[in-house]
């Protein structure tokens, strides 16, 4: 059996809080949204989670948490999907799409 090299394990360990901290948020609009979330197909929830990941690596921790996940509206959730598939159109730059989902979360931290 191969090896696994303390990089690999630290970049491992990296995705999964990635991964749970994207779920946690997921479920929390979920819950907020209700039966207005059921819109959403499972092609768009990809690529929200794909978008929010993008973001929490990109966003300190402290502002992560702080956020309230649960305020979230339909139409900013609509909005940062919008964001998610043009970046993997490339339409958009991951920076710029990243900087413009901040943006709407600066409204709820």
């Amino acid at each position: 059996m191969p090896e696994i090299t303390n990089d690999e394990r630290g970049r491992r360990l990296f995705q999964i809080q990635k991964e749970r901290a994207v779920e946690v948020v997921i479920e929390k609009v979920r819950r907020s949204l209700g039966t207005e979330f059921r819109v959403f197909s499972p092609a768009e929830l990809e690529i929200l989670k794909y978008i929010l990941g993008e973001t929490w690596v990109a966003m300190e921790r402290a502002l992560w948490e702080r956020c309230s996940f649960a305020k979230l509206k339909k139409k900013d959730v609509e909005k940062i999907i919008r964001i998610g598939k043009e970046t993997r159109k490339g339409k958009m730059v991951e920076n710029t799409a990243v900087d413009e989902v901040r943006g709407i979360l600066d409204a709820y931290i």
